[in-house]
């Protein structure tokens, strides 16, 4: 299939698609003319991807990750032997992210109720 019938099916952007391409995590076959084709297996690829990338992975991660991962039922499980080390590197990141906009979100707060207008109007920080 060509490239916009690629978005259509993912429901992802050709823009997107190039960038997945440059990348890494994508491989369409080019045609003489220049056009990419993508196989079926490819919608599955951009369907894995947007899944990792909700995940909080970049796209570097995903690279690596993607093939290391085989699909059972709607789990992705991991094939290679230091995929799941890699993963808990990426989990304790984004923790660590987390964590600093808690932060940031509690130091907002505290600016928040001290001011005298928020006082006066008796509003909470969401």
């Amino acid at each position: 299939m060509r490239m916009g019938e690629m978005a259509r099916r993912t429901g992802v952007s050709e823009r997107l698609l190039r960038y997945y391409e440059e990348q890494g995590l994508l491989a369409p076959t080019r045609l003489p003319s220049g056009y990419r084709v993508y196989c079926e297996q490819d919608v599955e690829t951009v369907r894995r991807i947007r899944t990792l990338l909700t995940a909080g992975l970049t796209t570097d991660t995903i690279a690596r990750v993607l093939p290391c991962v085989r699909e059972e039922g709607e789990r992705l499980v991991p094939v290679c032997q230091d995929l799941v080390a890699q993963l808990r590197r990426e989990r304790e990141r984004i923790t660590r992210a987390i964590n600093d906009l808690q932060s940031s979100r509690s130091m907002l707060d505290t600016v928040i109720e001290a001011s005298p207008a928020s006082a006066a109007a008796g509003l909470q920080p969401a």
